[in-house]
């Protein structure tokens, strides 16, 4: 199992928006991120600074594959742009990687 973490701003004043459409999130993104062998996802916020966390269960290049040529995630992305501030790497289409400074099982 992979873990794989990331960062984002929301933009001013769009907090609780941005919790209101996680807390509403669409059942077909839902069924793409466990797709993509993703689980245990949260995401985190200190203000207006995000960081999401996740495992990969068949790996991050497999959930980066599948992430970056899905027309949902592109519809999420998006959905998305009038609330957060994310930018995407260019060579995986995913958000960039978060290097793993510790780790304690």
């Amino acid at each position: 199992m992979e873990r794989f973490a990331w960062k984002g701003r929301i933009l001013p004043g769009m907090q609780a928006e941005y919790k209101r459409r996680h807390d509403e999130i669409w059942p077909e993104m839902r069924q793409l991120l466990k797709d993509a062998g993703i689980s245990n996802y949260s995401i985190w916020s200190d203000g207006s600074d995000v960081f999401g966390y996740y495992e990969c269960e068949k790996g991050i290049e497999y959930a980066e594959r599948v992430q970056a040529g899905s027309p949902i995630v592109d519809r999420w992305n998006e959905y998305m742009k009038d609330v957060l501030d994310l930018q995407m790497d260019p060579e995986t289409g995913a958000q960039p990687k978060l290097r793993q400074m510790f780790f304690l099982a």
